[in-house]
């Protein structure tokens, strides 16, 4: 769940960065450029990108962490797959999210 918490935290983060360029615009601080504007959104939309990435990759690092591990060895009734389908979904929602941003740009 760590990568979960941090992906998540990253997604957040790069959408927080990627609308307060628009938000500075919106106000109209005559130092805000279309430049700073982009500026805004690609390292928002890269955070984004990092955070599916991240959830991507935390569903591949835990298959190989169960691997590793003996049947005796997990708690009856414990779920292994939970925690890969939520990092799954949160994988395709940013994407999602990116895909949405994007048309706002162009």
């Amino acid at each position: 769940m760590a990568w979960n918490r941090t992906s998540i935290s990253l997604m957040a983060f790069g959408f927080v960065i990627e609308r307060f360029g628009l938000f500075l615009a919106l106000i109209g601080r005559k130092e805000i450029t279309i430049f700073q504007r982009h500026i805004s959104f690609f390292v928002g939309f890269s955070f984004i990108l990092l955070a599916s990435f991240l959830a991507f990759y935390s569903i591949r690092q835990h298959r190989k962490f169960l691997r590793t591990i003996r049947p005796a060895e997990i708690p009856n009734g414990y779920n292994l797959y939970v925690g890969m389908a939520v990092n799954g979904v949160v994988g395709i929602l940013g994407i999602t999210l990116c895909i949405y941003l994007s048309q706002g740009i162009i």
